[in-house]
C-alpha cells in the first residue's frame, strides 16, 4: 500500500523515478523515431536512418547524463563536435581489424577516463562509446560518411529539441541556492549567539546541523554537485565546504566564562559575521555583488586577533570566534569566485587557499587529469578495464566475422560494472532478459514475416514501454525489451528471419562474457581496495601536516606561516580518496554489513587543510612560552600518532563473512592515546596562537573518535 501511495504521489507531483523515466521515454521515442522514419521512408536513406535512431538512443537511452531535460540538452549541444569526430574516426579506422581494435582501445580509454571531469562527462561517456562503435564495423564504406554524420546530427538535434521543450522536468534547487539557504541558517544561528545564553540552544543547533547535512554530496542531485575541474566548479565546492565549516563552528562555539558577560569585541565580531554571511547568501541567490562587503569583518577579525582576552576561558572563546570569522571570510571569498569568476579578487591572505584563481582553465583541467593518471586512481582503473574489454570484443567480432558484432560491444559498455561481483549479477539478469526478449522477438519475426508496416507501427509504442520500464525495473527488463526494439528496427532496414533474435542473444552472451573476464583481471574489487589505500595515504599525509604545522607555530621567533609541501600532499591525497569514495558508494558491496566510516576519514582531510591555514594565520603574534610550546607539540604528536594508527587500521585487510566486513584480528584498540585531550589547564597568559592550535587539535581528536567508533562497529562480532 505504501508503494502504491508513493507512486500516486510521484505521478501527481511529477517527481520520482517513474514520471522521470516516462518523460525521458517520450523524448527519446520522439527524436529517434522521427529521424528514423523520415530518413528511411521519406528519403530512402537506410544508413542515415540507422544513425539518426542510434544517435538519439545513445545519448538518451544508454548515456545517463544527470540533470533536467534542459541541462542535458545543453550538455548534448556541446558534444556535437565530439560526435562528428568519433563517427569520422570510427568510419576510417574500420578499414582493417587491427586499426579498428587499436582505435577502440584508445578511444574507449579516453572516453571512460573523461569521468574524472565530473558526473556529466561520466554520464555521457557510454553514449559516446556507442557512437564510435557503430561506424567502426565492416563493411568499410567511407563514402557513406556524409549520410552517417547527417543522420547522427539529425537524431541528436531532434533529441536536444525534445529534451529542451517536450515535457520539461520540475526544477530542482541549484547547489548555489542550497548553499545560500545554509548561509541564511548560519545568519540565524549567529544572531542567536549574540543574545543570552550566548551558545547554540538545542533547536538552533539542530537546524544548523540539518542545514550542513543538506550540502552533503549524497543529498545533492548528481547534476547539481560541483564536481568539475573548472574555476567556478572548484569555487562552488569550496563554498559548500566553507558553509558546512561555518555552521559547525557556530554550533560548537563555547560559552563565556562562568558568571561573566561575553566580551563586547566578540559580540561585534559575531554581528560582522552575520552581516557578511547575509551578503553572501544574497550573492549566491541573485548572482551579483551585494551592497555590503567583508571589510568590517576583516577589520574586527584583525582587532580581535591583536587584543587577547583576560581569562583563559575567554581566550578559548575568542579563538573559536576567530575560527568562525575565518570560515565566514572564506565563504564570502569562495562565493564571489563561484559567481563572478576571475573578476573576483581574493586578498593576499587567501592566495594559497584559493590557488585555482591564478590558474588558467587548461591548467585546471591538467591538474585534475594529471592527479588521476596512474593505477591508484579509480577513474584510471575503470578506463583500463573498459578499454581492455572493448578491444577484446572488437578483436573477437573482427576475426570471427560476428554478425551484428556491435551488439557484443554494446553489451560490454552497458553491462560491465566496476566490481566483478556487480558485473556477474548484472550479466545474469541481462542474459535472462535477453533470452526472453529473443524468444519474443523470434516469435514476432516468424509470424509477421516481411510486413514492415507492422514493425513501423509497433516500434514507437514499444520504445515508449522500453525506455519507461527499463530504467525503473532493472537491467533484465531493459535487455528483454531492447532486444525486441532492435529486432523491429533491423526488420525494417533489411529482410530478416527469426534467427536475428538468436544472433542478438549470442552477441550479448559473448560481450557479457568478455566483460566478466576483463572485470576479473582488472581490479575485480572495484573501489574497495583502492579506497582503503587512498584513505590510509590521506591520513598519513594529515599526520605529517599536523606535525609540520604545529612545529611552525611553536618555533621560537616564528612569523605567520605559509602552506608548504604537507598541505599539497594532503590536497592531492584528498582528491584521490574522494573519487574512490564516490565510486565506492555506487557499488554493491557483498556481503553487506557495517564497515569503517570512510566519510569521516575524508572529512578529516578537509579539517586538516582548513585548520592548518587558520593556525598558520594566527602565528604572527609573540612567540609561545616554552611550556606552551611543549604542551602543543606533545598534543600534536599524539594526534599524529592517532592518525597513523587510523591509517594502518584502514589499510589492513577486511575478511568478509556472514556478518559483513570485519577487522583483521590483532589490530588492538584503535587510537587509545590520541582520544584524550591534554588534561592540564591552559596557561593563564597563553596567546591566541595557543588556543587556535588547541581548538584545531581538539577538532581532529573528535574526528579520531568518530573513526574509532566506525572501526569498532566494523570489527564487532555478528
Amino acid at each position: 500500500m505504501r508503494a502504491l501511495g508513493e507512486l500516486e504521489r510521484d505521478l501527481r507531483t511529477g517527481t520520482g523515478p517513474v514520471p522521470a523515466a516516462a518523460r525521458r521515454a517520450v523524448r527519446t521515442t520522439f527524436a529517434s523515431c522521427t529521424g528514423f522514419f523520415v530518413f528511411l521512408y521519406a528519403f530512402d536513406r537506410p544508413v542515415a536512418a540507422t544513425y539518426a535512431l542510434f544517435g538519439a538512443v545513445s545519448l538518451a537511452g544508454l548515456a545517463r547524463i544527470p540533470g533536467t531535460g534542459r541541462q542535458r540538452a545543453a550538455v548534448m549541444a556541446r558534444l556535437l563536435p565530439v560526435v562528428c569526430f568519433l563517427v569520422t574516426l570510427g568510419t576510417f579506422l574500420a578499414v582493417r581489424t587491427w586499426s579498428a581494435v587499436l582505435g577502440m582501445a584508445v578511444v574507449g580509454f579516453c572516453l571512460a577516463f573523461s569521468s574524472a571531469a565530473g558526473p556529466r562527462a561520466a554520464g555521457a561517456a557510454p553514449g559516446l562509446q556507442l557512437l564510435y562503435i557503430l561506424p567502426s564495423f565492416p563493411p568499410y564504406l567511407p563514402h557513406t560518411l556524409g549520410e552517417r554524420l547527417g543522420g547522427a546530427l539529425a537524431g541528436l538535434l531532434l533529441l536536444i529539441a525534445a529534451e529542451a521543450w517536450i515535457l520539461p522536468d520540475p526544477r530542482v534547487p541549484t547547489y548555489a541556492e542550497r548553499v545560500a539557504a545554509a548561509a541564511a541558517e548560519a545568519v540565524r544561528c549567529a544572531a542567536a549567539l549574540e543574545r543570552p545564553p550566548y551558545v547554540a540552544t538545542a533547536p538552533v543547533s539542530e537546524r544548523a546541523r540539518a542545514a550542513a547535512e543538506s550540502l552533503r554530496a549524497s543529498r545533492v542531485p548528481e547534476a547539481e554537485r560541483p564536481a568539475g575541474p573548472g574555476l567556478r566548479e572548484r569555487a562552488l565546492a569550496h563554498t559548500g565546504l566553507a558553509a558546512r565549516t561555518l555552521l559547525s563552528r557556530l554550533r560548537n562555539l563555547p560559552g563565556p566564562a562562568p558568571g561573566r558577560e561575553p566580551r563586547r569585541a566578540g559580540i561585534e565580531l559575531l554581528g560582522a559575521v552575520r552581516e557578511s554571511v547575509t551578503g553572501t547568501a544574497a550573492l549566491l541567490r541573485d548572482g551579483r555583488r551585494p551592497a555590503t562587503d567583508s571589510a568590517e569583518l576583516l577589520r574586527l577579525r584583525a582587532r580581535n586577533s591583536r587584543t587577547p582576552a583576560e581569562l583563559p576561558e575567554s581566550r578559548r572563546r575568542q579563538a573559536a570566534l576567530l575560527e568562525v570569522a575565518d570560515a565566514a571570510v572564506a565563504l564570502r571569498t569562495a562565493a564571489e569566485i563561484a559567481v563572478l569568476g576571475r573578476r573576483a579578487h581574493p586578498d593576499a591572505d587567501a592566495a594559497d587557499r584559493f590557488w585555482y584563481v591564478r590558474q588558467s582553465t587548461a591548467r585546471l583541467w591538467w591538474h585534475r587529469l594529471a592527479a588521476h593518471t596512474g593505477p591508484r586512481s579509480v577513474h584510471f582503473q575503470n578506463a583500463v578495464r573498459i578499454a581492455l574489454a572493448l578491444a577484446v570484443a572488437r578483436t573477437v567480432a573482427g576475426l570471427d566475422s560476428l554478425p551484428h558484432g556491435f551488439w557484443a560491444m554494446l553489451a560490454v559498455i552497458s553491462l560491465t560494472r566496476t566490481t566483478a561481483v556487480q558485473t556477474r549479477g548484472t550479466v545474469r539478469s541481462a542474459l535472462i532478459g535477453t533470452c526472453l526478449g529473443a524468444l519474443a522477438a523470434g516469435t514476432v519475426l516468424a509470424l509477421a514475416g516481411g510486413e514492415t508496416l507492422l514493425y513501423a507501427i509497433a516500434l514507437a509504442p514499444l520504445m515508449l514501454v522500453t525506455f519507461t520500464v527499463g530504467p525503473v525495473r532493472g537491467v533484465g527488463w531493459a535487455q528483454a525489451l531492447f532486444t525486441l526494439v532492435v529486432s523491429l528496427v533491423f526488420a525494417q532496414l533489411s529482410a530478416v528471419t527469426w534467427q536475428l533474435a538468436e544472433v542478438r542473444f549470442l552477441d550479448v552472451l559473448i560481450g557479457s562474457s568478455i566483460g566478466i573476464v576483463c572485470g576479473l583481471l582488472a581490479w575485480p574489487r572495484g573501489a574497495h581496495d583502492e579506497l582503503a589505500r587512498a584513505v590510509a595515504g590521506l591520513l598519513r599525509a594529515c599526520a605529517d601536516d599536523v606535525e609540520s604545522t604545529t612545529a611552525v607555530v611553536t618555533a621560537p621567533g616564528r612569523t605567520a606561516g605559509v602552506p608548504g609541501d604537507g598541505e599539497h600532499q594532503v590536497r592531492l591525497r584528498l582528491v584521490m580518496a574522494e573519487s574512490a569514495y564516490a565510486q565506492y558508494q555506487s557499488e554493491t558491496q557483498r556481503p553487506a554489513g557495517p564497515g569503517p566510516d570512510w566519510q569521516a576519514a575524508v572529512l578529516t582531510g578537509h579539517h586538516v587543510l582548513w585548520g592548518a591555514g587558520r593556525v598558520l594565520g594566527s602565528a604572527d603574534g609573540p612567540p609561545l612560552a616554552r611550556g606552551e610550546a611543549a604542551g602543543l607539540q606533545e598534543y600534536a604528536a599524539r594526534v599524529a600518532a592517532g592518525l597513523r594508527r587510523a591509517a594502518e587500521a584502514s589499510d589492513a585487510p577486511y575478511p568478509t563473512g556472514k556478518a559483513g566486513p570485519t577487522r583483521a584480528p590483532g589490530t588492538g584498540d584503535l587510537l587509545p592515546g590520541a582520544l584524550t585531550p591534554p588534561t592540564e589547564a591552559a596557561p593563564p597568559d597563553a596567546g591566541l596562537a595557543y588556543f587556535a592550535t588547541t581548538a584545531w587539535l581538539d577538532s581532529l581528536t573528535t574526528d579520531l573518535r568518530t573513526m574509532a567508533a566506525g572501526h569498532a562497529t566494523a570489527r564487532a562480532p555478528g
